[in-house]
């Protein structure tokens, strides 16, 4: 794609729930970033959204219901989508067929055959497609793909990842509130949410780029956690209460890998627990876990006694985060979000490749409805497809620069 020539990057926000309205607010932060066009199908969304562009001293946006009348539009370079899990392909691949820089919110395919959608049609139109899993520029994430690349942890051997976060409110709720998260755990099984984990943990494995995922099981247990919450916090009256929950309240899936390496990934979020990505990366010289925030180091560590992750966190720091925390961290979720949109605008602006990419977008999407399948199977292991026709073998790595996810340039803060 040709380089922008204007240092304003215009764009489109197709979606407006809370997700959609936090993004566009830290978009509005960028003072090289105009939205000029929002749509989503509820009206009073559209209204909320349009008010707080002016609250933040910007144009009141042109608003849509129709989001393929916001892609008409010959002014919008790129569009963020933030809808709901089901419809995140159909807007991606209609946003790619117009001509725009496309970046959706995270979520799992609905099939197979949608992720190879995307594929096809960033292939076909040039044009790129990025998953906005914001957990790739989370600080401690950075800083262990800073670690991974230097070789601290040696050859990686397994990692575990996940999402634990405790919804029953968000999602017993859902119906009240308009949030689609409702309806997927009332009718799916399996690991509904994968990317928030899987996502770095795959750019440590270079998968799609001299690796691959082969093979997938999971398995899913009871479901329990959204009915006893239901009873005891809205009654035997709600809607919900004879409801036959079918998403289990822990569903745990195994990766293999081409050359070897193991993933464990949990999604558990209908039960009481803190919050958790349930991070672990493992290799022949050392290990960290999340849930302890500790390290081990072979030759390094006092032997067979974890250390705090803190201070290897302040030697391997990742320099895009050195130089964040000196400009001020802002944006939600820690600082990531504002990052992980920085990375897509300055995709935008300069016509290159995004850091994530659709192949990337479509492997950790097809997560979701493989373990799916497997859990109808009982564990059985289900083929993962090959996204890049075999280029992965030797795939080459994306655009070196400040927020590549691929490896880690130095020279661009010295």
């Amino acid at each position: 794609m040709e380089r922008n020539n204007s240092n304003e990057v215009v764009l489109g926000v197709i979606g407006l729930g809370g997700r959609g309205r936090g993004l566009s607010k830290i978009l509005l932060d960028m003072e090289d970033v105009s939205i000029p066009a929002i749509c989503d199908v509820l009206d009073d969304r559209v209204q909320m959204a349009a008010d707080q562009f002016e609250s933040l001293g910007r144009p009141r946006p042109q608003g849509y219901s129709d989001y393929k009348e916001l892609l008409a539009r010959d002014d919008i370079q790129g569009v963020i989508i933030a809808t709901s899990w089901t419809t995140h392909a159909m807007i991606a691949v209609d946003a790619m067929k117009a001509g725009k820089y496309t970046a959706s919110e995270v979520g799992g395919a609905s099939s197979i055959e949608e992720c190879w959608e995307l594929v096809r049609t960033s292939e076909q139109t040039g044009i790129p497609c990025m998953m906005l899993e914001n957990c790739c520029y989370g600080r401690n994430e950075m800083a262990l793909l800073n670690m991974v690349k230097k070789g601290i942890f040696g050859e990686l051997i397994h990692c575990q990842c996940g999402y634990e976060h405790d919804l029953r409110e968000e999602v017993a709720m859902g119906i009240e509130n308009r949030h689609y998260r409702i309806h997927n755990y009332l009718n799916r099984n399996g690991d509904v949410y994968p990317t928030h984990g899987l996502g770095p943990v795959a750019k440590y494995l270079n998968i799609n780029r001299g690796n691959r995922f082969l093979t997938l099981s999971s398995m899913a247990s009871k479901a329990r956690g959204l009915h006893n919450w239901v009873m005891d916090n809205l009654g035997e009256r709600h809607p919900l209460a004879e409801a036959d929950f079918t998403q289990g309240d822990v569903a745990t899936t195994m990766i293999k890998c081409a050359h070897g390496e193991t993933i464990m990934v949990i999604h558990d979020t209908t039960l009481p627990r803190p919050y958790s990505r349930a991070g672990r990366v493992q290799g022949t010289k050392g290990i960290w876990m999340e849930d302890n925030n500790s390290i081990y180091i072979e030759g390094r560590s006092q032997e067979h006694t974890w250390e705090s992750f803190d201070k290897y966190l302040d030697e391997y720091e990742h320099p895009l985060w050195r130089e964040y925390i000196k400009m001020g961290v802002r944006g939600s979720h820690g600082g990531m979000d504002y990052l992980c949109l920085m990375a897509f605008v300055e995709s935008v602006k300069t016509g290159l490749p995004t850091p994530i990419d659709v192949y990337d977008m479509a492997t950790w999407m097809a997560v979701t409805v493989l373990s799916e399948q497997s859990v109808v199977q009982g564990g059985h292991p289900m083929p993962f497809p090959d996204f890049t026709k075999g280029r992965w073998i030797n795939r080459p790595l994306g655009p070196a620069g400040k927020y590549s996810l691929d490896n880690v340039y130095e020279e661009f803060w010295q």
